[in-house]
């Protein structure tokens, strides 16, 4: 979804960093290979979450949806020496292209993959993280608030993607379309929560930045 005419766009993208080789790689095998290949962060916000994440600077980092790795490798660019990535995803056919995806960068040691439903996950991972980024099934992004909050530290950013849902959140909701649903209840709840202060960027379908308090 593009908030400005294409033409500006693409003046955008090309006035900001250029896109490593690896995840240029990674780009090109993940749409000749894998189903949904619109899912992947892609150059331009890629280069937005690695930004962000060097400006945290992060110990240790969270993210619920890895798909094939990309957002992981962005968000690792800002991550410290001896810091860690848990990344977590319930498909289990995308892990062993995750892993050769980390494993040719300089942050393999450093990223921890984990299979299976990240609200069983979360609550046992024995760790307080600096950034945390959300990308998964939207219908849960309400329930994954509720259960990282806690392992959040104060001043640590939350981002979360596909927040404006292609301009649905504008639309009349439709009885059957739960995701929909869903973002409305979870961008209501940014908004409103003390613990935290949010901004929601138009960036692609939406970025929010949520800061804890």
């Amino acid at each position: 979804m593009h908030f400005i005419p294409e033409a500006l766009d693409e003046y955008v993208v090309k006035h900001s960093e250029n896109e490593p080789e690896l995840l240029q790689q990674l780009t090109r095998e993940t749409y000749q290979k894998i189903l949904q290949p619109r899912m992947l962060s892609g150059h331009y916000q890629g280069r937005v979450l690695s930004m962000i994440s060097k400006l945290v600077n992060p110990k240790n980092i969270l993210e619920i949806g890895t798909y094939t790795g990309y957002s992981a490798l962005c968000l690792a660019e800002g991550m410290q020496k001896d810091g860690e990535l848990h990344t977590l995803d319930i498909n289990e056919e995308l892990f062993d292209f995750q892993r050769k995806y980390f494993d040719k960068s300089v942050y393999g040691a450093q990223i921890f993959q984990h299979l299976g439903d990240a609200m069983d996950i979360i609550p046992k991972l024995d760790k307080t993280f600096d950034l945390i980024f959300i990308d998964a099934d939207k219908d849960n992004y309400p329930n994954y608030f509720n259960v990282i909050i806690d392992k959040l530290n104060v001043g640590g950013i939350i981002l979360s993607d596909n927040v404006l849902w292609s301009g649905k959140v504008l639309e009349t909701l439709k009885k059957d379309d739960t995701s929909t649903k869903a973002l409305l209840e979870y961008n209501a709840l940014l908004k409103k929560d003390p613990r935290v202060e949010t901004v929601l960027l138009p960036i692609r379908d939406g970025l929010t930045i949520s800061r804890k308090l």
